[in-house]
């Protein structure tokens, strides 16, 4: 029997989020390791690329997110079979991706160098992002990101938008998603209300 291992922060939310919900929703068992920040810096040498999440299966590590994702993701239901489809959700989550990097270029920034550094996001790339996402959204039809149902896409593009309005981010204003795509805060709501992310946030209590 396979075994499988995530390691990744101790938070809720974030790149790992999308493969615990789909290992979940795939009713597979894995080990979910959740490191402190203290505990990756001291760790991070020793993985491929210095990053999380981390698969290990049977005990060979695998890194990257996304690929990562779209390997549970299959096993889940939660991955597109057609091509074409595929292609959207990858470019769905590859636009995460570039949003997230922005986002996380401005950590370590202090005072006033991160308060214009975060305004420059706000009015610049992050609205470039979220617009580009509520257009990948229309495109499929405008509840789901590829093939007219939940995706790892999904998944991802909500981690995105609940991190955008949660507060956390300062100088991000909470309500950033519903003014430039208002759409994507409906797909947030729709997300979170799915019976299998439900079920998950659940099990965690």
């Amino acid at each position: 029997m396979t075994t499988y291992k995530l390691t990744y922060f101790d938070m809720d939310g974030g790149r790992g989020e999308p493969i615990r919900i789909a290992f979940h929703a795939a009713g597979i068992a894995f080990e979910d390791e959740r490191l402190s920040f203290a505990e990756f810096q001291e760790m991070r040498t020793s993985v491929r690329f210095n990053c999380v999440p981390v698969l290990e299966i049977d005990g060979a590590q695998v890194t990257q997110s996304n690929g990562i994702s779209r390997y549970v993701g299959k096993m889940a239901g939660l991955y597109p079979d057609d091509d074409l489809q595929a292609l959207y959700c990858d470019e769905a989550l590859g636009a995460v991706e570039d949003a997230s990097h922005r986002v996380v270029s401005t950590f370590g920034l202090e005072g006033e160098a991160l308060r214009e550094a975060r305004e420059q996001l706000v009015d610049g790339w992050l609205s470039v992002y979220l617009r580009g996402l509520a257009e990948l959204l229309a495109r499929g039809g405008g509840e789901y990101f590829a093939g007219g149902k939940l995706t790892v896409a999904d998944l991802k593009v909500q981690g995105l938008t609940h991190w955008l309005c949660s507060g956390m981010l300062d100088h991000v204003p909470t309500d950033l998603v519903q003014k430039v795509a208002p759409t994507l805060s409906e797909h947030q709501k729709r997300v979170e209300n799915d019976p299998r992310v439900v079920a998950y946030y659940a099990s965690r209590t």
